[in-house]
């Protein structure tokens, strides 16, 4: 789309680089599957040494653990562009890179970050994160699977719902109440005592694997124990910060999406011998979509100069991902009125989008769980409780 404020002239080369090399995959190679995608609610698996190849799954973290050494900056564009062919595909690299690796490079041992970051930056190793459940969502302290400590390791038993890569996953970075408070583990699939199972019957985020984790007294090694998470829940939360950052920037690719389809849709159609894009109701909705969009890409411009910087904070990526996810979700509505009866059509993308962003307006922290963090932040009140 239309670069109306010249974004790009704040931008350094290698990051027009990120983001452009996966805007060209996005466009070969993950638009013309993913309504097919959607329709058999399947994720298509073939696309992982792929997203590895280009150097995707931990962007952010050191090369000598297989990551890239990329910038935030650089990581949202890649998210936006993601998230532009499909939010099943930037939550997959959003799990494995902030869910997954990231806990493990920042909570881990030498040890843990040598065995592991390599192999899941070549998507040898898929990750999922678990931390919701059944009963506990929002309010994650009132998490009911615990671990016990035994000689030489750990007993976990519990359960954790809605987990991004939950069936396809080989480990799952694992938070758990403790006698010393909560901790974080890294769980193996081949543990015994762990198993998974999808969720079926989805009406949104249809081609992300989702799905249940369940731990009936499994044995967890202490070699797979996180030393770093004896900060307690404020470690895991950490983890949503990084998460909640990429969607701030994800979701923006999805509203393009739908302005995009909507502009040209507009511009074709047409009613009473004009192209509807002539009357003065469409281009008010053209308009603030466009202008909506524009704002929320340079709000995150400004989270990631901060968060390259080392100044940002958890509190300003909740005010990032709440704006725009909102604002996301306006959009996809007003481009799915736009095309009338074909808003709800796979043939084009802004039906997938707008039930993905239903979903996304959700998870990470609801929008209500985002204002009441702002609004804590600003009175030094909290309305938690």
């Amino acid at each position: 789309m239309e670069d109306f404020l010249f974004l790009d002239q704040e931008l350094q080369p290698e990051e027009c680089l990120a983001r452009d090399t996966v805007r060209a995959f996005i466009d070969a190679e993950v638009i013309p599957i993913m309504a097919e995608a959607v329709e058999n609610a399947q994720f298509p698996m073939h696309l992982i040494p792929k997203l590895a190849k280009l150097g995707l799954l931990g962007l952010t973290l050191p090369t000598e653990y297989g990551g890239a050494g990329a910038n935030f900056l650089s990581y949202g564009l890649v998210c936006q562009e993601l998230e532009r062919g499909d939010s099943a595909i930037r939550s997959f690299v959003s799990v494995q890179s902030s869910l997954c690796m990231y806990p493990i490079y920042t909570y881990g041992s030498e040890e843990q970050k040598k065995k592991f970051l390599p192999k899941m930056a070549k998507g040898e190793m898929i990750g999922c994160f678990g931390l919701t459940e059944p009963d506990a969502g929002s309010d994650p302290i009132s998490m009911k699977t615990q671990a016990k400590k035994v000689a030489d390791g750990w007993i976990l038993n519990g359960s954790k719902m809605w987990i991004t890569n939950a069936s396809i996953a080989d480990l799952a970075i694992v938070w758990a109440k403790t006698e010393q408070g909560i901790r974080g583990f890294i769980v193996e699939k081949i543990f015994k005592g762990f198993a998974s199972h999808e969720i079926k019957k989805k009406m949104s985020l249809r081609a992300s694997n989702t799905g249940e984790l369940i731990f009936s007294d499994c044995f967890i090694p202490d070699s797979h124990y996180l030393p770093g998470s004896e900060k307690g829940l404020s470690a895991a939360l950490g983890c949503l910060t990084q998460a909640r950052y990429g969607i701030a920037w994800g979701v923006m690719g999805a509203a393009m999406a739908c302005y995009e389809t909507a502009l040209e849709y507009c511009k074709e159609r047409k009613q009473f011998n004009r192209p509807i894009a002539s009357f003065q109701l469409v281009q008010k909705e053209l308009v603030d979509m466009l202008l909506e969009i524009v704002k929320a890409q340079w709000l995150n411009l400004q989270l990631a100069r901060l968060k390259d910087k080392g100044e940002s904070n958890f509190e300003m990526v909740s005010l990032a991902k709440l704006n725009a996810c909102r604002e996301a979700l306006n959009i996809a509505r007003k481009a799915r009125n736009l095309l009338g009866a074909n808003g709800i059509s796979l043939e084009y993308s802004v039906i997938r989008h707008l039930t993905n962003l239903e979903s996304v307006f959700t998870y990470e922290g609801t929008d209500n769980i985002h204002h009441l963090i702002i609004g804590k932040h600003i009175t030094g009140i909290e309305a938690f409780n």
